[in-house]
């Protein structure tokens, strides 16, 4: 089996990760998600060690991509409902050529050999040496972005709870902005829409890389979902929970009125 293959062919978590492997599989069942390639443990080695035939892989299975990409950690033992790793492994955006690529390969590598990565691994049980994936994609240009929970992750409620934001998602995932917060119903009726304080928007740079951006005055506490949109987001967390399962944490973009699927993995269960 090769060690770098399409996210359409991601099936063997123990080479891919359980990331690259589930969102294979989304693609597999039609869901909504930017193409993107897997890279096995093996290969993430090899590139963070500077092998030249690892390298020129890489470089040719992402090249029909496209640019620009985000590249993903996807560790063998991450994103469970024990241990999310969030916070723990880098994600890279705007990755545009093929030194950059390299470069953001070997990043994430480091970032799940860490100190702080080796701390959280104990910490939730795992004394292994982590074998890490990495997922690379096109990377979407969102005018709104955000994570959603297919269960209220607060009260355990049957409910979506969605924040949203400007510009990509990493405002609402690294805690910059104060995201918009709705709660919907199954049948899709909102039981809630409270504004946030969204005054910076993650953005793309043309040289590679993200910059914030402030966000006008008169949008900072302007509500960035809609109907349609709620709408079409709580038919993503039914589709997503007929794949996955139940209780879902999911990451989502809106580029251009078109609803994308960037991540989706188990609510992580909070310690004793």
């Amino acid at each position: 089996m090769s060690e770098v293959v399409s996210l359409l062919e991601a099936y063997d978590t123990d080479l891919f990760g359980s990331k690259a492997v589930g969102l294979g599989q989304a693609l597999r069942d039609g869901l909504p998600v930017p193409p993107g390639v897997a890279l096995a443990g093996a290969v993430v080695d090899a590139v963070a060690s500077r092998d030249e035939q690892a390298i020129a892989r890489v470089a040719e299975a992402a090249l029909p991509l496209g640019t620009p990409l985000a590249v993903r950690s996807s560790a063998v033992d991450e994103d469970g409902a024990q241990a999310s790793f969030a916070g723990q492994h880098l994600t890279l955006l705007n990755v545009t050529g093929p030194e950059e690529l390299t470069s953001a390969v070997s990043e994430i590598w480091w970032s799940a050999n860490s100190d702080s990565a080796i701390t959280y691994r104990q910490r939730v049980g795992l004394f292994t040496r982590p074998s890490v994936g990495v997922v690379v994609q096109l990377l979407v240009d969102p005018d709104t972005a955000g994570v959603m929970f297919t269960q209220n992750p607060i009260t355990g409620a049957d409910e979506l709870v969605i924040e949203a934001s400007w510009g990509l998602g990493e405002a609402v995932v690294a805690g910059r902005v104060i995201p918009d917060h709705y709660r919907v119903q199954r049948d899709g009726a909102v039981l809630d829409r409270i504004p946030g304080r969204k005054d910076v928007a993650f953005r793309s740079l043309p040289e590679g890389g993200t910059f914030e951006e402030a966000v006008p005055s008169e949008r900072v506490e302007v509500l960035c979902l809609g109907d349609e949109q709620l709408q079409q987001l709580s038919e993503l967390a039914d589709r997503c929970q007929s794949v996955y399962g139940a209780a879902r944490d999911i990451e989502w973009a809106i580029a251009d009125g078109t609803l994308y699927l960037l991540q989706c993995r188990a609510v992580t269960r909070a310690g004793p």
